[in-house]
């Protein structure tokens, strides 16, 4: 598990946030480049302290970031990864839905939150998977998960979709579709 909210976690920091441009003279580009550099130092330390399994260590820089920045979704999603992997399902899907708050798009926070979600609450977890499928159709594990989830509810029409589109992106993925879909999703 430790492992996985790891990689979790360092999957959606692709890179570190971005400050105000230089071209910017105004007080409030100045008065904000501190606060950035500070903000992408905590997050620099947090997937180190994470990578190094250090988890209080992690949450505690992340939770220094969101007292500089309530509205970072990177660290409210480094939150709901180290909860999850504690088994702190509810303080994880506060902590995903605070990052999609700030960024309805996030499809880090839509995967990880429908993964968390996918047997206790499916057809929420179908509506995130949905939602990031949208964001990222040639994503070709979400349409996969996506697929499995709706061919778990009968939805088998909706499912055979997500299949096809998910080996339209990833042949390799046919292997891995349930034998009844396979006939009708191969290239």
């Amino acid at each position: 598990m430790a492992t996985v909210a790891t990689g979790l976690t360092v999957w959606a920091v692709h890179s570190p946030s971005a400050g105000p441009s230089e071209s910017k003279s105004s007080s409030v580009a100045r008065d904000t480049k501190p606060v950035t550099k500070s903000v992408d130092a905590l997050l620099q330390s947090a997937l180190k302290r994470q990578t190094h399994q250090d988890f209080p260590g992690a949450a505690e820089d992340y939770r220094r970031i969101l007292d500089l920045d309530p509205k970072n979704k990177q660290a409210w999603y480094g939150l709901g990864v180290i909860d999850q992997a504690y088994g702190r399902t509810a303080e994880a899907r506060k902590d995903y839905d605070k990052a999609l708050e700030t960024d309805p798009r996030f499809t880090s926070a839509l995967y990880s939150e429908a993964f968390m979600l996918r047997s206790s609450d499916p057809d929420r977890a179908i509506e995130l998977l949905g939602r990031a499928a949208a964001i990222q159709p040639k994503a070709a594990t979400v349409q996969l998960q996506l697929g499995q989830l709706l061919a778990d509810r009968h939805r088998d029409d909706e499912a055979e979709q997500a299949f096809r589109r998910a080996v339209a992106a990833n042949g390799r993925l046919l292997s891995q579709v349930p034998e009844e879909f396979r006939d009708a999703v191969s290239p």
